[in-house]
């Protein structure tokens, strides 16, 4: 699949920008605060429905506007396709803003599990780089958007999941406050936080098992996949104790997952004992594991964003990054023109931003 150009129409800090794209390579320079981060959300959004960077929808909404667009064109053969994300803010209260989110493919409306996976991406942006040391949900998220985008039962599973997990706390916080618990009421989202959570844990140990048994390049790592399985018995263990948090406290929603590297002859814990510099070595080929994951489960590369993460790298690693540029369509950001002209091939598209 490709992605030949891209429109966006009150989009963050777009007004209306139609930009094209290289089938192989192309470069967006500009400095801090041109726009190069929008025009890559802008695509990302495109490839999965959702943003990477804003905290609510209306953020990407640009300033004074009350809709926004993304538009793409895509094309693989002899076939195109548009794909198109619109976010319209919708009649609220003066306090709380609300809006609406759609999707639509050759201007027909398709729900977020149907649009998603039509433009297989794969992002790269310098947080990335910190999932070793970060947060369990930050790595629950790198598993979650190679995940989605090459499986539509994990899609909706997600979606179920995540609904069946916010009305099942809802009854546990008036468990909490009343100290009155019917059980009756927890039949039906127990059954769908098992049914589903059973299958998003199935298809994380499928990924993590895939990055273990595949050939590491860059270095030898071995990833861990510490699982919270959701089943009626664990769910009947944790009664008592989910009474006085309020929450539910199995599965796969508090999964994680740790990284272990050779240390002088034993396996060490990189998030622990790791340099900094091994930390982001790991993540890097983490990421070219999911890269070759993705055109396994898709048959193609998917495309490769790489924003602006070149600022966060050494010389040796940027090498190592440039060395996969060429194997798919990739776009990638950066605010250095002369890192183009010596580090990438005269081959490429590039287009300049400007404040």
């Amino acid at each position: 699949m490709i992605l030949q150009s891209l429109t966006l129409q009150h989009f963050r800090s777009y007004t209306q920008s139609t930009f094209r794209f290289s089938p192989k390579t192309t470069v967006i320079i500009g400095p801090n605060t041109a726009g190069k981060s929008n025009l890559i959300e802008g695509i990302s959004l495109l490839a999965t429905g959702k943003s990477f960077k804003a905290e609510k929808d209306l953020q990407m909404i640009q300033f004074g506007q009350s809709i926004g667009r993304a538009k793409a064109l895509i094309s693989k053969n002899e076939d195109r396709d548009t794909l198109e994300v619109v976010v319209a803010e919708t009649a609220g209260s003066i306090t709380t803003r609300s809006y609406s989110k759609r999707f639509l493919v050759n201007n027909v409306p398709k729900r977020r599990v149907d649009f998603a996976g039509k433009l297989p991406v794969l992002l790269f942006v310098p947080s990335d780089l910190d999932i070793i040391i970060s947060s369990p949900f930050q790595r629950r998220n790198f598993l979650d958007t190679v995940l989605e985008i090459s499986d539509r039962q994990y899609r909706i599973s997600s979606i179920a999941y995540d609904k069946a997990l916010r009305h099942r706390n809802a009854l546990l916080d008036v468990v909490k406050e009343t100290g009155i618990r019917n059980q009756e009421q927890f039949v039906y989202w127990d059954h769908l936080l098992i049914e589903h959570g059973s299958y998003l844990t199935q298809k994380r140990e499928e990924l993590i098992n895939y990055m273990n048994r595949e050939e590491q390049t860059l270095l030898n790592c071995q990833v861990t996949y510490d699982k919270s399985v959701v089943s009626a018995e664990r769910l009947e263990q944790y009664k008592g104790p989910e009474i006085g948090s309020g929450v539910t406290l199995v599965g796969p929603h508090r999964d994680d997952f740790f990284v272990e590297i050779d240390a002088d002859g034993e396996k060490r814990n990189a998030k622990s004992f790791g340099s900094r510099g091994q930390q982001r070595l790991v993540v890097l080929q983490l990421k070219l594991l999911q890269l070759s994951y993705l055109e396994q489960e898709l048959g193609e590369r998917p495309l490769l964003l790489l924003d602006d993460i070149f600022s966060e790298l050494d010389s040796e690693h940027i090498k190592d990054v440039l060395s996969i540029v060429d194997r798919q369509q990739t776009i990638l950001t950066t605010t250095h023109k002369e890192f183009v002209e010596s580090g990438i091939s005269k081959d490429v598209e590039i287009i300049e931003l400007s404040l």
